[in-house]
């Protein structure tokens, strides 16, 4: 098999969760877009040196260390694992319906935008944690690789991240409602 008919077979099928990723490490669409655009060619350019079956694990390790790299040189990085309560109640009034919808579609509008405000508000380290686990669903073992963390961090991290949107999510319903 070619180098590229091994790339499209195991690498392709992972994109939209390779864009997944780094649209929640970087914050931004065409970061995004460009973080995962630079690891493809990392990808195509290192695939002989893929282990074994599963791609996506090594394919979403090479997008985090990208989006990393990304946000270490425009020095967005966020070095503390506190949870910024002010980006949170931004995205809060930015995810805001502005017009009327049926109850039940308001309720889940304002309910997705706000846990969407939450996961923004983590740190990177704990963004990671909890997009790979919970919205890629990932294990434990896998996330590690990814992260390059030992698997007791992982497992301390999501913890951590768990309990701020945990905090976050509690906070914004037990406030006044509309």
């Amino acid at each position: 098999m070619s180098r590229t008919q091994s790339f499209e077979t195991l690498v392709l099928p992972h994109l939209d969760s390779a864009y997944n990723l780094a649209r929640w490490l970087l914050r931004n669409d065409h970061a995004a877009q460009d973080a995962v655009q630079e690891a493809s060619l990392r990808a195509l350019r290192y695939i002989d040196s893929l282990q074994g079956a599963d791609a996506r694990p090594w394919l979403l390790g090479i997008v985090r260390n990208t989006c990393f790299s990304m946000l270490q040189r425009s020095r967005q990085a966020v070095q503390t694992v506190e949870f910024d309560e002010a980006e949170f109640d931004a995205a809060l009034v930015e995810a805001e319906p502005a017009h009327a919808d049926p109850f039940v579609q308001l309720q889940r509008r304002r309910m997705r935008g706000q846990i969407d405000a939450a996961i923004r508000a983590l740190s990177p380290p704990l963004r990671e944690v909890i997009v790979l686990r919970e919205l890629e669903e990932l294990d434990y073992a896998q996330i590690a690789a990814i992260a390059a963390v030992p698997i007791g961090t992982v497992m301390s991290r999501l913890s951590r991240a768990r309990e701020k949107l945990r905090a976050a999510l509690t906070r914004t319903h037990s406030g006044p409602t509309p």
